[in-house]
């Protein structure tokens, strides 16, 4: 790991989509913010992936991130939610690819295991770990269980960037992520 940097955490959503920063001096991390974009007013769906994609960008313009940890969707029943998720995922990440930020993704279970040492745990208890490794009041820890998430992808991230063999992916650009998904991306 570099000396200093900046991880962004981003827990993707269509409702509510989480962030979270960690400054990682070393092998130490501390919380720089955390917070929701709350698109719950906006019924549009197009003009809420607009409103990702600003907001994204804002919050990479304000702390300047070097890296990415986004959490991977989940696959589900509800194929219409999936579709829905995916795209904001997807704002999400060209917002990061849009600034040059290499992105890292992990699945739900990873980021728990990393966090809390079990793959089931209860977003409480993902909240309560990453309290207690940051040291966090009680009083920064936010209204929704979304930012939190979204700061134990970060910290996840930053538990594994010793480990780059930890099945991550990671892509430093667009053209990089064509390369890397070549069965994915149209030609």
């Amino acid at each position: 790991m570099g000396s200093e940097k900046i991880i962004l955490g981003i827990d993707p959503g269509t409702n509510m989509m989480g962030y979270g920063l960690l400054k990682v001096s070393g092998n130490r991390a501390e919380m720089m913010a955390m917070g929701v974009i709350d698109m719950r007013k906006q019924s549009d769906p197009y003009l809420r992936l607009g409103y990702i994609f600003e907001r994204v960008t804002g919050i990479i313009n304000e702390f300047l991130p070097d890296e990415m940890a986004i959490e991977a969707p989940f696959f589900g029943k509800n194929v219409q939610s999936m579709l829905k998720l995916g795209r904001a995922q997807g704002v999400a990440i060209a917002a990061a690819i849009h600034r040059d930020i290499p992105i890292h993704e992990y699945a739900p279970l990873k980021i728990k295991m990393a966090i809390t040492g079990n793959g089931s745990a209860s977003k409480e208890q993902v909240a309560g770990m990453l309290q207690r490794l940051l040291n966090l009041k009680a009083d920064d820890m936010p209204q929704f269980m979304d930012a939190t998430d979204a700061l134990g992808a970060a910290y996840c991230h930053f538990m594994q960037a010793s480990r780059p063999e930890s099945g991550a992916r990671h892509y430093s650009s667009w053209k990089d992520f064509a390369q890397k998904n070549e069965n994915r991306v149209k030609r």
